[in-house]
């Protein structure tokens, strides 16, 4: 018994080593590696770039932070650009019947046109640059083209427009955008045989807009993109006719060469920025600026903004004017750029900057946007539950005379 109960042990060793040579299994607990960086959550980059507006916008914008970071979150409210080159008047009576209305026909009546000799009043900043101030008393006065036809529902009201139809052309009729996109348009002012340039234009909203009010001499849509510039071809061919298309050069160069390329050029230059889009960035996973991998992008993000104006500048005949706009809230890459550009402007290269005021927008278009009335230069529109537009920035610069 006791040789057996020997043998029996024996035997049981050998099972657990198994039935022949070679490594034994190490203990359980060490055969894997626990990878923490792969197991960890990570923060999506749309709540990371809420974290981030919480903490700028929330301490500038105060009592008014609640119900723009409740806009940001919610369906973006739109307005249907009219096409002029196809046959408009159906859909007008269309969208009226719906209860949209034209919100720049109506701002126009509550104003007086000016033309382009009104003159702003100018004054000395304490940093000897000089700024403008352009002197608006009743009856309000325009600035922008009767020709721009764009249909809002009213606020509070969230229909939602139908899908753009094709004339017997092949051209649609009205073109869906974000409303507020449209006053920097309206700020430029296009004027008879203006040279124009829109300096990064894709997807074209802006261009096209450009194009409906029927008097630039010539227009230059450009985008460094080669894909956003066959967004932008794609956009011309579904609204312009081909006889208005061959007066639009589309190129796909770097704006920041433009003032190189073609410095003192141009009569308007619209100068419509990449940005931290913050509607898009709050909701949208894809193409999020503030993924992990685009930090360093995102940083720079004021540098390239300031690039592109200083470009947009250089780009200007004297007496030419430049708006300058963005989709976001951030004071960085708005107002602070403004005032960067000026400074370079004329330590660098002796051009006068006058910064025109368009505190005017905020009379003529409050029944359709949201303002925020604080901005120190430039016209900020704010996101609203009842008028979900925006954000939109825009601020206009006339590059002075010399002499």
């Amino acid at each position: 018994m006791a040789a057996l109960g020997a043998r029996g042990r024996a035997a049981a060793v050998l099972l657990r080593r198994g039935p022949g040579p070679g490594p034994r299994p190490g203990p359980r607990r060490y055969r894997h590696k626990e990878k923490w960086a792969a197991t960890a959550p990570r923060i999506p980059p749309t709540r990371l770039a809420l974290h981030h507006l919480d903490a700028g916008c929330g301490a500038r914008l105060r009592e008014l932070w609640p119900s723009v970071r409740a806009g940001l979150l919610c369906e973006q409210k739109y307005g249907a650009l009219l096409n002029n080159f196809a046959p408009s008047d159906r859909a007008a009576r269309e969208l009226e019947l719906l209860n949209a209305a034209d919100f720049v026909a109506e701002a126009a009546g509550k104003a007086q046109p000016v033309g382009r000799g009104d003159s702003a009043s100018l004054e000395e900043s304490g940093e000897g640059r000089v700024m403008a101030r352009a002197v608006t008393s009743p009856p309000l006065r325009t600035s922008f083209s009767p020709n721009i036809k764009c249909y809002t529902f009213p606020r509070g009201d969230i229909t939602r427009f139908r899908p753009a139809r094709p004339d017997a052309l092949g051209l649609l009729d009205y073109y869906l955008m974000d409303a507020a996109s449209l006053l920097p348009v309206l700020a430029l002012n296009v004027q008879p045989d203006d040279f124009v340039l829109d300096l990064c234009a894709a997807p074209g909203g802006k261009t096209l807009a450009l194009l409906q009010t029927g008097v630039c001499g010539h227009l230059t849509a450009n985008d460094v993109s080669v894909s956003r510039t066959r967004r932008l071809h794609q956009m011309l061919h579904s609204y312009v006719p081909k006889e208005i298309r061959e007066t639009v050069s589309v190129t796909s160069c770097d704006g920041r060469d433009w003032g190189q390329l073609e410095g003192g050029t141009f009569h308007k230059v619209l100068v419509d920025v990449p940005c931290t889009t913050d509607r898009h960035s709050v909701t949208e996973e894809d193409n999020n600026i503030f993924h992990k991998r685009r930090t360093k992008e995102r940083q720079m993000l004021p540098m390239l903004q300031l690039q592109l104006l200083m470009a947009g500048i250089l780009a200007t005949k004297p007496g030419g004017e430049v708006v300058y706009s963005t989709c976001s809230l951030s004071l960085l890459q708005n107002e602070c750029v403004i005032e960067r550009a000026a400074e370079i402007a004329e330590t660098q290269f002796n051009i006068g900057i006058h910064v025109e005021d368009l505190s005017h927008f905020r009379t003529l278009f409050q029944d359709t946007f949201s303002f925020f009335s604080d901005c120190r230069m430039g016209e900020l529109v704010l996101p609203h539950l009842t008028a979900n537009f925006g954000p939109t920035y825009f601020c206009k610069l006339r590059r002075m005379r010399k002499g």
